[in-house]
């Protein structure tokens, strides 16, 4: 029974992973994109502030979302740093360093969203502001938000790039997966300089389809294939020996 279950565990954690990258994805999208791509109009300062009073319980709904990408990214790669051990002992670790920092920026950048709400909604403590000023705060807030978020997806590049290194190399996951994933990050990476992003966009973002995509499905579908994860995991033990 124990030995069953020890082996069961390399498809578990790649299925539970599966299921943190799904929902971790989805909370992400629509609360950092879809959603606010109907409230924000990056030009109109006056209008933005209009759909968000008109629409804030949506606008509220896309916060809770955008934070609860957080949570579901940190089980994420606290799964992926125990599921790549046996490739290597310290890029799994950095891996999860890396992602925590995304997380950390995308904390960030909710905190940035909940601004534009205090701001239009004081009634006393900026009263010495005209509603003018108060609407093209509120937009700066929301600029900061993106610019925040983007830095996050910078550092998901790197982590992409990471864990493509670490499939590639080991047994119990197609190889082809890690180089699409690594290729994914590449495509990110280009939100570091804005104006090379605003160049490729939306080709550098597509680069990520394929790899984010067939990762995902690997692991819902098929995990990992224990008795290979278990071969390299005690390979990996007698190198460290």
């Amino acid at each position: 029974m124990t030995a069953r279950t020890i082996e069961a565990s390399p498809k578990f954690y790649a299925r539970m992973a599966g299921v943190c990258y799904l929902l971790g994805a989805q909370t992400s999208v629509f609360g950092q994109m879809v959603i606010p791509g109907r409230l924000v109009v990056s030009g109109s300062a006056a209008t933005t502030a209009a759909n968000i009073l008109a629409h804030e319980s949506l606008y509220r709904f896309a916060v809770v979302l955008a934070f609860t990408t957080v949570p579901f990214h940190v089980v994420w790669a606290i799964l992926f740093y125990k599921l790549f051990k046996p490739v290597s002992r310290s890029i799994p670790l950095l891996a999860a360093l890396v992602m925590l920092l995304a997380c950390a920026m995308w904390t960030l950048s909710v905190l940035f969203s909940l601004g534009p709400l205090l701001v239009l909604k004081s009634t006393s403590s900026l009263s010495a502001f005209a509603p003018e000023q108060m609407q093209a705060l509120a937009l700066v807030l929301l600029k900061l938000n993106a610019q925040a978020y983007d830095i996050g997806l910078v550092f998901f590049g790197l982590w992409c790039i990471l864990i493509g290194y670490l499939i590639a190399g080991s047994t119990f996951l197609p190889r082809t997966i890690g180089v699409l994933y690594a290729v994914a990050g590449l495509g990110y990476l280009t939100l570091l300089w804005q104006p090379l992003a605003h160049y490729l966009y939306p080709y550098n973002l597509a680069l990520a389809g394929p790899g984010e995509i067939s990762l995902l499905l690997w692991l819902l579908v098929k995990g990992v294939n224990n008795e290979r994860w278990k071969a390299q995991a005690e390979a990996t033990d007698l190198l460290g020996q």
